[in-house]
């Protein structure tokens, strides 16, 4: 259960029952690191009666030409001989299944339309892209130029983007903007995921989370684990710094009481 996140799931649900009857929808979930777009995500993959196409940007791959296409549309390559030519070539090139001179970004947008439109003609279709910020260019290409296309076909295409500078942008999309939870919501999870605080404690970490879920879960750990070991002002608490420095600064602090061994072992994956 979505804490305070009425609104959003009924604008999603909306998107998706116009899908079923035919009217396609796009749509673009924005706010900032832990504010809550992939639980919506998560929540917009378990509508019932639609295929779930799904993919998301990897920030590792972010400059790997069509990394995040292939990945999206890997279980469907069996198709492509099914779609015009040209589209077929361009987007079997694009994948490296056949040698053939730079892709071409319009062949390879109308191939993704084309694959797209037709799974959806077979039952309805959701097209859901977590991290959009990390989406390489041309894979974002492909896929802001298909959902600009689809009008009568059984489709959603639903994109989940984290606030960057420079921002991912989507002219001609829908777009959600989430905000903080309201009061009675964050007070609500707060309770949940970090019983016992004390009131002082309870409220600052209401007000500094500012309704930031995975800040109110993060900070309110940190802040009833620093109460209960007697510890009145502990460290984590860092001000008025933005609410995601806060949760790398609970991060780090979580961090640096683990053994030397598992930091090392962190150390070297994040090398990786």
């Amino acid at each position: 259960m979505l804490l305070g996140r009425a609104a959003e799931q009924a604008e999603i649900d909306g998107v998706l029952a116009d899908a079923a009857a035919g009217i396609s929808r796009s749509l673009v979930i924005r706010g900032e690191a832990g504010i809550g777009k992939s639980a919506l995500v998560e929540y917009a993959a378990a509508a019932p009666g639609v295929r779930v196409v799904r993919g998301g940007g990897v920030e590792s791959e972010a400059e790997l030409a069509f990394g995040a296409l292939h990945l999206l549309l890997y279980p469907y390559l069996d198709r492509l001989e099914g779609l015009p030519g040209p589209q077929s070539a361009a987007l079997r090139a694009a994948f490296g299944q056949i040698e053939g001179p730079e892709a071409n970004r319009f062949l390879v947008g109308a191939a993704t339309l084309t694959l797209l439109a037709e799974l959806a003609a077979e039952t309805p279709t959701l097209v859901l892209i977590d991290d959009a910020q990390w989406l390489d260019r041309s894979s974002s290409d492909a896929l802001l130029f298909a959902a600009r296309r689809f009008h009568a076909d059984p489709i959603a295409v639903i994109f989940a983007v984290r606030e960057t500078v420079p921002p991912f942008m989507t002219p001609g999309l829908e777009t959600l903007r989430l905000d903080g939870l309201p009061s009675a919501a964050a007070t609500a999870l707060l309770d949940e995921r970090a019983p016992g605080l004390t009131v002082p404690g309870r409220t600052r970490v209401l007000t500094e989370s500012a309704g930031n879920p995975l800040a109110l879960i993060e900070l309110g750990t940190a802040r009833r684990d620093a109460e209960r070991a007697g510890h009145a002002d502990p460290v984590h608490e860092v001000g008025p710094l933005p609410v995601a420095r806060r949760v790398q600064e609970s991060f780090r602090t979580q961090i640096a009481g683990l053994p030397a061994g598992t930091r090392t072992l962190l150390l070297v994956a994040a090398a990786d």
